[in-house]
């Protein structure tokens, strides 16, 4: 049986304030998730580790270079 490949770790920054539970210009990490995706929500691990839906609306996602990914400490 084929495993799946892992899927690849993606970041976004946080480019709202009206969120009280989000850091305006903080980076976070996403988490795939098809099923928000199809409703224009995008899957964010906060500092506790824990996962939330959050309007796509309110991040612009960003490449980060192989190296800097290598020392971003990514949870789950």
């Amino acid at each position: 049986m084929a495993r799946k490949p892992k899927p690849e770790v993606r970041f976004a920054v946080c480019i709202t304030d009206v969120e009280p539970d989000l850091d305006a210009r903080k980076v976070y990490q996403v988490l795939p998730d098809e099923s928000a995706a199809k409703t224009k929500y995008v899957r964010i691990v906060d500092e506790s580790g824990e996962d939330y839906l959050y309007p796509a609306k309110y991040f612009a996602f960003i490449e980060v270079p192989a190296k800097a990914k290598a020392k971003v400490k990514v949870v789950g």
